[in-house]
């Protein structure tokens, strides 16, 4: 009996740690929801009280055992005014705060003072104003600080140099005066205090810094070494963790941004500093012209103005923004009609595609409702648009990624003993889902949106395996369309290729491509053994005039039992979708129509791993 009592009290006391280990945080989720519900806010969050903090909120992150929050991320949300008093200061293991992007106005919050364990914090492009907090020292834990492009005054606190563990220190672009204070701080690899009304001489503990991070202030550089190697961490630099997350620490990543080290790191980030720099550029120049004359107030208004930001469409739960893409791993997926594209890796190991659009021939307000449009676009078989990002020398997209390829990675890549082929079933569901995702888009806009690159490096699997259809409505904002080159030039309807110019039915012409292209397992335009190139819609007509249509079908095909005549009638259909006459080609509805037939009389021998 006592057995019995001791076994039954173990197994009651490992069943409540598994509950309490899995359970909310339910102090804490109070806290957020008083935050969130009484600080006005222009883009929608996912929290509520019956959803769980710790694995579906917007921007969140918890500990292990989900007994408390270690983050809250949430750039560019749109908060305005003061952050309520009593929320965010519940959250006494917060370790991450980033509000940074926002409209945040009012003095230096006392919430975040009483948040002990700070260690990140990020406030940078908001309007909050007044003094900074003069006793620095009550977060022993802060390795970087960022509350530049704001409106503090006052003097910058000597407390300040008691934070043992300070890392980087940014209060650029305020109105910060009086002299630079002492900071002894070994551990401080990035610095900035340009921009603000700081005068006197550069303390012998930051003149390792160059002159740049003293910028635009009325300092004495008199006893300034003449040259000073850039202060940057080594690789092998001691950086703190904050292990209970599980991932690499925000100065780890500090660390990856200046030293860099992953070829596709430096690539993308590249590529959108050169975004930021010249605007920045921009800025100053005009600033530098300006100097004698330009109140801090005016300084402060120009750099918030060019702070271009990404913009979430209504339902996205991504929290991050340019920055975070800055910091991102990312690699380059491919060159496209419309620009380069990249998978970016965030620190919460989301995956994004990131799209970087050139020839863009319209402006700002035509670019951005251009992107409402596709951005409202909500169906299972069209990839949603989840943010964009527009400057006068960049213009981002933003999509989920999608690991398993797209469908022409599917078709064409890895042919051999090692490769899975796609079944006609999957080939079926593919079809059927991208004609499904393109009668949506022409039926938006009072059915004149028009896709205008339809090709199947544009198209994906959803959730259910069928097919689902990425970059649509991007043609319109666009210059007009270049001669396409290599295989891109496939998917051409002859009238855009003479006229340059898409259209609904040149989007059936390509869809009727890419028909060909699940049917043969060839590319549009591809090369034979000896060199000759062959475009796929030609090739198929000579085969079928010369009534050799079973060597139309891919080998990888001819192995599944009674799918002859489907395949058949799948060919007719594309062969309608290719006529060279635009006005003779079915509109995409009927060609659904037809190929949703063709699944109704699919006989479902195949082995297919898709075909519940």
């Amino acid at each position: 009996m006592g057995g019995l009592r001791v076994l039954f009290s173990s197994v009651f006391l490992v069943s409540l740690a598994f509950i309490q280990g899995n359970a909310d945080p339910v102090e804490e989720k109070r806290a957020l929801l008083d935050f969130v519900n009484n600080f006005p806010h222009s883009r929608s969050l996912n929290w509520n009280e019956s959803s769980p903090v710790c694995h579906y909120w917007t921007g969140v992150t918890c500990s292990k055992d989900n007994s408390s929050v270690l983050a809250v991320r949430l750039p560019g949300v749109g908060f305005k005014g003061p952050i309520p008093p009593n929320t965010i200061s519940r959250l006494s293991a917060l370790q991450i705060l980033s509000l940074r992007s926002n409209a945040i106005t009012g003095h230096f919050p006392s919430d975040i003072a009483n948040l002990r364990n700070l260690s990140f914090l990020y406030l940078q492009f908001n309007k909050f104003s007044g003094p900074l907090p003069s006793d620095f020292s009550v977060w022993k834990n802060l390795t970087i600080v960022n509350l530049s492009n704001n409106g503090f005054n006052g003097s910058i606190p000597s407390s300040i140099s008691n934070l043992n563990q300070l890392a980087g220190l940014n209060l650029a672009n305020n109105s910060l005066s009086g002299e630079i204070p002492d900071l002894n701080l070994p551990r401080l690899q990035v610095l900035n205090l340009s921009n603000n009304d700081l005068n006197g001489s550069v303390p012998k503990s930051l003149q390792r810094f160059s002159r740049s991070v003293f910028s635009g202030n009325n300092i004495s550089f008199e006893n300034f070494p003449a040259k000073v190697p850039p202060a940057l961490p080594s690789s092998s630099a001691s950086y703190p963790k904050h292990g209970s997350t599980g991932r690499l620490s925000e100065a780890a990543f500090l660390g990856i941004i200046v030293a860099g080290g992953v070829l596709g790191i430096v690539a993308f980030a590249f590529l959108i500093l050169v975004c930021c720099f010249r605007r920045k550029r921009e800025d100053s120049l005009s600033g530098k012209l300006q100097k004698g004359e330009m109140s801090p107030e005016k300084v402060i208004s120009r750099s918030q103005d060019a702070n271009n930001k990404l913009v979430f469409f209504e339902g996205c739960s991504y929290a991050f923004d340019l920055e975070d893409l800055l910091r991102a791993s990312a690699e380059v997926l491919g060159k496209g009609t419309f620009g380069m594209a990249y998978k970016a890796i965030l620190e919460d190991a989301t995956a994004v595609v990131v799209k970087r659009l050139k020839e863009v021939s319209v402006g700002k307000r035509d670019f951005e409702q251009q992107m409402e449009l596709v951005g409202s676009i909500r169906h299972e078989n069209v990839l949603e648009l989840k943010a964009y990002y527009y400057s006068k020398d960049e213009k981002l997209i933003v999509y989920d990624y999608y690991s398993q390829g797209s469908v022409s990675a599917l078709l064409h890549g890895k042919r051999g003993e090692d490769r899975t082929p796609l079944d006609w079933d999957a080939r079926l569901r593919i079809a059927i889902g991208a004609a499904r995702g393109i009668a949506c888009i022409h039926s938006e806009n009072g059915g004149k949106l028009v896709h205008g690159n339809i090709k199947s490096s544009n198209i994906f699997l959803n959730s259910r395996s069928y097919g689902c259809v990425s970059d649509a409505g991007l043609t319109t904002i666009m210059s007009a369309l270049a001669p396409p080159i290599s295989r891109a030039s496939g998917y051409r309807a002859p009238e855009v290729t003479d006229t340059r110019k898409a259209a609904q039915p040149s989007d059936v012409y390509s869809f009727g491509v890419v028909l060909l292209e699940l049917l043969t397992g060839k590319s549009p335009i591809h090369t034979t053994a000896g060199d000759e190139i062959v475009h796929l819609v030609r090739w198929v007509h000579s085969v079928v005039r010369e009534e050799w249509t079973a060597e139309v079908f891919d080998l990888e095909l001819m192995r599944y039992p009674n799918i002859e005549e489907e395949m058949v009638e799948m060919l007719q259909i594309a062969m309608s979708c290719v006529v060279r006459m635009p006005d003779q080609r079915p509109k995409i509805m009927d060609v659904l129509k037809m190929i949703e037939n063709v699944q109704r009389r699919d006989t479902g021998n195949q082995p297919s791993s898709v075909n519940k």
